[in-house]
């Protein structure tokens, strides 16, 4: 079990939600997850960044659960769920979105939501139930499929198949996906990938305001919105952290610069 504090960065996090402990990957001789101590408190927006091939999407296949690690746990929420599957810590209330836009392509903006519901409510009603029965048989999950479509926007596309959307609505969706599971801790994996300035500045107002109230870890390249959005930044470097702080303390640190930042400040 976890402790109600973990240690950061030489300072304290009350209350973390998420902590890694150790978490190294190797895969074969090449380390690319070096021992990462992260603690991340409720209800915070952490950003974790480094160069390309610093082991920040390897370290998010750790957390969700994609990868077993080689050394190390993950725990969340006290729990230690280093060896559960990810869809295990789905119903626990860890969710993920992805790089690359991962929807039901063929499957409408309403089908892709309400699977998203039943997938996070499938313990309470059981597998065989949720999804062989339609929508009209389970009226709180019609319910709460029309409130997330209306949360981010899109009920207007509500009967249009998911790869018929505009790239960012179609993240938009993404994000539905992920507010419709109801998780306490939410990984972003670049988010606004791809996305024109307008798009992204859309994209971050959604995510700050339907998913205000979650514990968010974003791993992002766009350095001004990793300072404008976080309130602490952890740093890795060739698999390893290299630095932790507030965004003024990460722009101001001597190694990040040298490592990444290449004089942002």
């Amino acid at each position: 079990m976890a402790t109600d504090a973990a240690s950061v960065g030489g300072g304290r996090v009350e209350d973390p939600v998420l902590e890694t402990r150790s978490l190294t990957r190797r895969f074969g001789e090449f380390t690319a997850v070096d021992r990462v101590d992260l603690a991340v408190g409720r209800g915070e927006f952490r950003s974790v960044i480094g160069p390309n091939g610093a082991g920040k999407t390897t370290l998010f296949n750790l957390i969700s659960g994609r990868l077993r690690p080689t050394e190390g746990r993950v725990v969340f929420d006290g729990e230690d769920v280093t060896r559960l599957a990810p869809h295990e810590r789905v119903h626990r209330g860890m969710a993920r979105s992805f790089q690359i836009t991962n929807l039901f392509g063929g499957l409408t903006v309403r089908e892709n939501v309400r699977l998203a519901v039943q997938a996070r409510a499938v313990g309470d009603i059981g597998p065989v139930r949720s999804f062989t029965r339609p929508a009209s048989a389970f009226p709180a999950l019609h319910e709460r499929t029309r409130d997330v479509l209306e949360q981010i926007g899109l009920e207007a596309h509500a009967d249009e198949t998911a790869r018929t959307l505009a790239y960012g609505d179609q993240r938009r969706l993404e994000i539905g996906l992920v507010l419709a599971t109801d998780p306490e801790l939410v990984l972003l994996d670049e988010p606004t990938a791809g996305m024109s300035g307008e798009e992204t500045a859309a994209t971050m107002a959604l995510v700050t305001e339907v998913l205000a109230d979650k514990t968010l870890v974003l791993v992002e390249h766009d350095i001004d919105l990793v300072m404008n959005f976080s309130d602490a930044i952890t740093v890795l470097h060739q698999g390893r952290v290299i630095a932790e702080g507030t965004p003024a303390e990460i722009s101001a640190n001597e190694a990040v610069q040298r490592a990444y930042l290449g004089g942002h400040g």
